[in-house]
Formats: C-alpha cells, structure tokens, sequence
C-alpha cells in the first residue's frame, strides 16, 4: 500500500506522459525515414518533452495530488538526489541516486516517484551545469524508474521486499543506459558502422543494431550503475524504508476522519453522528 493515493486525473495525465516520454525514445524505431525523421523531430521531442515534464508537476499539485506536505517531501527529497549526484556520477557508471528513487517510489508510490524522477533531474542539471538537449531524456529515465518501483507489487514480510527492491534497481540501472542510448544513438555513429541507425530497414535489423550499440559503448557503465543501486539498497535500504514510512505516517498525507453531531432537524430526532474527514465541510 502505498502512502500517496494519485487522483484519477493526475493519473491520467502521469500515464499520458508516461506514454510520449516512451514514444520520445522509441522514435528511431518508428518514425518513417524522411525530412521530418531526420531534421525536425529531435528538437520537437526536446521541447515536448520539457513542456510535459512540467505540466505533470503542475497537474499533480493543482489536482490535490500533491499537497502541501507531499510536495515539501517532493523538495528535500529533490534536493538529496541533486547533493548526492555530483558524488558518483561520471565515475564508472557510478550513479548515486537510484537507491533514493527507487525506495521513494515504493513507499509513496509511483505518480510521485514519476514526478521524483523529473524533479530530482532538474534541480542535478541545475546544480552541476549539466543542461542540454539530453535532460528532458534523463529526466524521463530516472522518472520510469521511479514509477515502476511504485508499481511492484506488495509484500510485507522485508526479508522478501528489500532483496525484491535490490534486483530491480539493478535492472533499473541497465534500463536507463539502455533508455539514454537511444536519445544519440541516431546521431552520433559513423553511418557506415555495422551498428549505426539507418532510416528504412526493417525493425528487427534496426533492433538488433541498437542492441549492439548498446552492448559495445555503455555496458560497462550501465553495469557500474546497477552494482552500486544494489548494493546500496541491500545496505540502507531497511533502514531508509523505515524512515520513509514514519514520516509518511506522521505526515498523514489520508485525511483525517473525526466524528461531528448531525446539525438542524436531523439533531432533533437523534440521528447519529456521522464521520467526515477534515475540510470536508469546505467541500
């Protein structure tokens, strides 16, 4: 169960994202060779991409989806993953914010894990100068990553739990590499290579060049990145759910529910107290 209960709206609007952020990778693979294939579509997908990962913030918080004790959670968390990365990223594959991402998104759940993943990108470029047209693409990989941790499925015994967050942030590590690779992967081969993008074949060929490519130019990092996530969720991560969860039971993000004596005529025939969360009478 998790602490964040996502509003049918926001999640809408999250699974939408989700969907073109998908697509925005996916694109060598189905977008038809051509002038708007080649030429247009890139800047296109970097501006799209930008203008999504904003409009999910804004949808989460406006919907009620966020408030105003989530989105502080939202804040220091973003700003723990920004202070941890400049610690390991560059440094064989080394990244050191997955762990955060992934037990986030355990707890509370995937549409803030997706909004984490965003958030968290954002405030790193920020931090360390790295904004180009590759954040929107690392945005929305650490962001796949931490909806996903919020869609594994339950279990309360944490012998079984933490080892089940362990190995999926070691495939969480492989994914992003293999997520980010296809945001140049077009661009930055000779095109005479055997493992070079070429509009027009067939998508199994297509496929099995990329797979290549990836296996030949970041194996090496994706695997530095998923020892370390692993390795840190096995270590800290009984210790960090618990916190996680504390705070999410103290913060009370469910609202409350307290008893009140019916008013006027019902009060008058002895109608029983009815309950009604907090704020509800504003309703």
């Amino acid at each position: 169960m998790t602490a964040l209960r996502i509003p049918g709206r926001a999640r809408v609007v999250i699974a939408l994202a989700a969907f073109i952020g998908l697509v925005a990778f996916t694109w060598p693979f189905a977008v038809a060779p051509g002038k708007f294939g080649s030429s247009y579509a890139p800047p296109l997908i970097f501006g799209a991409l930008l203008v999504l990962v904003l409009a999910v913030v804004i949808a989460e918080i406006s919907s009620g989806g966020i408030d105003a004790k989530a989105l502080a959670m939202l804040g220091v968390l973003s700003a723990v993953n920004a202070g941890l990365r400049p610690l390991g990223a560059g440094t064989a594959g080394v990244e050191t914010v997955f762990f955060i991402l992934v037990l986030a998104g355990r707890v509370f759940g995937p549409g803030f894990g997706f909004t984490l993943g965003c958030t968290s990108l954002f405030a790193s470029a920020l931090l360390t100068g790295g904004v180009g047209p590759w954040m929107p693409y690392q945005m929305f990989g650490c962001a796949f990553v931490g909806m996903l941790a919020g869609l594994l499925p339950g279990t309360r015994r944490r012998r079984v739990e933490v080892p089940m967050l362990a190995v999926y942030g070691a495939f969480s590590g492989y994914l992003f590499g293999f997520l980010l690779n296809l945001s140049f992967w077009p661009f930055s081969t000779d095109p005479n290579s055997s493992i070079a993008y070429l509009p027009g074949l067939p998508f199994t060929e297509q496929w099995h060049r990329y797979l290549l490519f990836d296996l030949a130019t970041s194996l090496g990092w994706d695997t530095g990145r998923a020892v370390t996530t692993f390795t840190a969720v096995l270590v800290v991560g009984p210790a960090v759910l618990t916190v996680f969860r504390r705070a999410a039971r103290r913060a009370n993000f469910e609202p409350t529910v307290r008893f009140e004596a019916p008013r006027g005529a019902d009060a008058a025939v002895g109608t029983q107290a009815v309950a009604r969360p907090v704020g509800a009478e504003n309703s």
